[in-house]
């Protein structure tokens, strides 16, 4: 057994995802905010009962800045501006909002505690299925709503301030009949709390109680932007995607971004960094260094690759070898090297996955007597054990928010003798890195590779997505573009660069928010085109999400139609057979409200495609000739078709264009084309260049003034396929 004491790292990584439309202003989702209120401050405050518990945070520059934005310049999002508008003047789509929304909370730690709110999530029933949530709003009163406007935001709430706060012990007494006034007051409770965020890390690092470390700037795969082909090495068969993205000076301004963000908050430049997913490569190293950055992390998984051996563990998860994992090494060639600690997966996961279904004092003697054998396993000398985890994300599945669990480790890790905790700067002043790694593995915390964000098909389109939007950027800069305008565009470039999004995309994870996150990738992308004055390319406006790709009908195409051309609904019968996509059943988080557009029928005949947009208010208003509405194809790629109706002049005229992009030419003017009630047109085959068995696919978009303001579907595209003469009859066979 060693004589020296064993030497505690625990590193928390506080990140959430760029959830902000920067040119609109609005945040699509709530959980900065939600994070705000119950991990953020109360992680570093738990410490200061416990002077001894030294302990290291990892604050990525974009969660900083997102909640400056809200505590700073009020900013909101679409969550909280649902919970503020008075229960009483709900609309329809506010109310399915809220009971879709408001139960997103762990429902056995977060919802059922508490009465009031158990049962309204019992009268909506597990079901989040549009039709099911709309029955359910039968069943809500408008006090109901006002309780789960309030519930929802008073869950989320530290424990902390719940035991303290005179306010919120008051709601929590009351439980039900909460007022307007009442659920004002906890919103601004929230702001307050979210304001003390940033100073407790700035006066706990002051005081050298912690260790305050960075991210590159958008959370980035480092590794990634500098070359994809990195993922090679880990994975020589990997497939990757069409263009290879090769940009280390993205990765450099990433990186450069965060060291002057983290001083302006913080006073000094960080010498620690946890790379965003603990991704890192040799190829690297060099720019850590040239940065200032002295010491880096990763997996234990990426450690074994390096040193080309099995970290061997046995069945209760204890190191056979605990001499390799148990020091930091230095990383890189040269002057340009810099120190490393590897991160214990097991007791990581222990804290982050495991203990939170334990009684507490259970987890903490457990984690405790796993230091000791750790302890009494290596030789003398000192030691250093690293837990890196979110520190975040695991909590809501704790009793109590792991306040109880909190506590009680930290207690005991104080009086425990033989063990020190300690921040991984703390330790590597003390005992430099002595061991050399002869090269440092490609790879992240996950299996030491890459494959979470690239090699599955929606992540190399997304890559092949931010390698087209950027090449048009630099096309615009080397045209001596407005520099106002670049400058915004590449800070949308470098949100889209952020690893959250193929995080989502592929097989490996899912969230209730997928298709949130796509649309908010897609945006920062269609936004980089918007502020450099480009048409949209079409395949932006397309989920990568490969369930959403094809959007499903609300009906079925069944058989021929040959419809009259006249904008007006002739007969019950000329549109039966074709099948048609009901707007309503749509939508999204971003996409509420009434619709210019409520249905979208099509069908064919041998000859032509035919097309009826139904909108929701009269073709003869005279604002209608403000609007532009287009047919857009993606299979044929670039064929488009616009579509506009002067009222005044009793006019419509459609015409086909061709192009990507902003270089569009016209193909055809379509003649039989009429807008009355309805718009309807008639498409030739052949004018679009497809023959029998071809697939079609197209979806429709609005525009006023040139920008876009609704999308159908709403997601993925419509798809038919050329007919050939026995369509009917192959038809009546299914």
């Amino acid at each position: 057994m060693s004589d020296t004491p064993l030497h505690i790292a625990f590193v928390w990584h506080m990140h959430q995802p760029y959830y902000k439309d920067d040119l609109t202003g609005t945040y699509i989702l709530p959980w900065v905010r939600m994070h705000g209120i119950k991990d953020y401050y109360d992680m570093p405050a738990i410490l200061k009962d416990f002077p001894d518990i030294h302990q290291t945070f990892n604050l990525v520059p974009s969660l900083l800045k997102q909640i400056q934005d809200y505590v700073e310049n009020n900013a909101t999002d679409k969550f909280l501006e649902v919970t503020l508008k008075p229960a009483a003047e709900l609309e329809y789509e506010d109310k399915i909002f809220l009971l879709k929304n408001f139960f997103m909370a762990n429902w056995g730690t977060m919802v059922k505690p508490y009465a009031r709110y158990w049962e309204l999530l019992d009268r909506r029933g597990q079901s989040v299925s549009e039709k099911d949530l709309g029955n359910a709003t039968r069943y809500f009163s408008a006090r109901d709503y006002l309780d789960l406007q309030v519930w929802f935001n008073l869950t989320w709430v530290d424990p902390l301030f719940k035991q303290s706060d005179p306010l919120l012990k008051e709601l929590l007494r009351k439980g039900s009949g909460f007022t307007e006034e009442e659920k004002a007051l906890l919103v601004n409770k929230q702001r307050e709390i979210m304001a003390l965020i940033i100073p407790e890390y700035r006066r706990l690092a002051d005081m050298g109680r912690i260790e305050l470390t960075t991210t590159p700037f958008y959370h980035p795969i480092l590794p990634l932007l500098y070359d994809t082909d990195l993922a090679k090495i880990a994975t020589p068969d990997i497939h990757l995607p069409v263009n290879r993205f090769v940009h280390p000076e993205d990765a450099r301004t990433h990186l450069d971004r965060a060291l002057a963000y983290h001083e302006k908050f913080f006073g000094k430049r960080p010498v620690g960094m946890w790379p965003a997913e603990g991704c890192v490569a040799e190829e690297i190293m060099p720019m850590l260094a040239e940065a200032g950055i002295t010491w880096t992390a990763s997996d234990e998984g990426v450690l074994a690759r390096s040193l080309g051996i099995h970290i061997e563990r046995d069945f209760a998860g204890v190191m056979k070898n605990p001499e390799v994992l148990y020091k930091p090494y230095r990383a890189g060639k040269g002057d340009k090297r810099v120190s490393m600690v590897f991160r214990d997966r097991t007791l990581s996961d222990l804290v982050g996955f495991v203990y939170s279904k334990w009684d507490y004092k259970n987890a903490v003697n457990d984690l405790i007597d796993r230091f000791h054998r750790i302890r009494r396993g290596v030789s003398n000398g000192p030691h250093l054990v690293s837990i890196i985890l979110d520190g975040e994300n695991a909590w809501e599945y704790y009793q109590n928010d792991g306040r109880d669990f909190f506590l009680y480790l930290y207690d005991k890790l104080s009086r425990e003798q033989g063990l020190k905790c300690v921040t991984v700067g703390e330790y590597l002043r003390d005992h430099p890195a002595q061991a050399e790694l002869p090269r440092l593995h490609a790879g992240s915390w996950i299996n030491a590779n890459y494959r979470v964000w690239i090699g599955h098909e929606e992540d190399n389109k997304a890559w092949d997505l931010l390698g087209r939007t950027r090449d048009a950027l630099t096309d615009y800069m080397s045209a001596n573009g407005d520099p106002e305008k670049i400058a915004k565009a590449w800070e949308e470039i470098c949100i889209a660069e952020g690893s959250d999004w193929c995080w989502w995309y592929g097989d490996d994870h899912f969230s209730e928010n997928d298709q949130e996150f796509d649309l908010l990738f897609r945006t920062h992308l269609m936004n980089v085109h918007r502020l450099i004055g480009q048409n949209i390319p079409d395949e932006l406006h397309i989920s990568i999400l490969r369930e959403d790709r094809q959007a499903l009908p609300t009906v079925e195409l069944t058989a021929f139609i040959s419809p009259t051309i006249d904008g007006l609904v002739t007969n019950y019968f000329e549109w039966l057979p074709a099948g048609y996509y009901d707007v309503s059943q749509g939508g999204g988080a971003m996409h509420r409200g009434a619709s210019i557009i409520t249905h979208i029928y099509y069908g064919f005949d041998l000859k032509n495609l035919f097309v009826r947009l139904d909108p929701s208010q009269s073709l003869q208003d005279e604002k209608v000739s403000e609007l532009a509405f287009f047919v857009n194809f993606l299979s044929p790629l670039g064929l488009r078709i616009e579509i506009r109706v002067v009222p005044r002049e009793r006019r419509v005229t459609a015409e086909l264009f061709r192009g990507k992009n902003g270089d569009r030419e016209q193909v055809a003017a379509i003649h039989n084309v009429a807008a009355n009630d309805i718009i309807e047109l008639a498409v030739p085959f052949e004018a679009l260049g497809v023959k029998p068995n071809d697939e079609v696919q197209f979806f429709v978009t609005v525009e006023r003034g040139g920008s876009e303001i609704e999308k159908w579907p709403y997601r993925g595209y419509i798809l038919i396929k050329v007919p050939t003469e026995d369509f009917e009859a192959m038809m009546w066979q299914v």
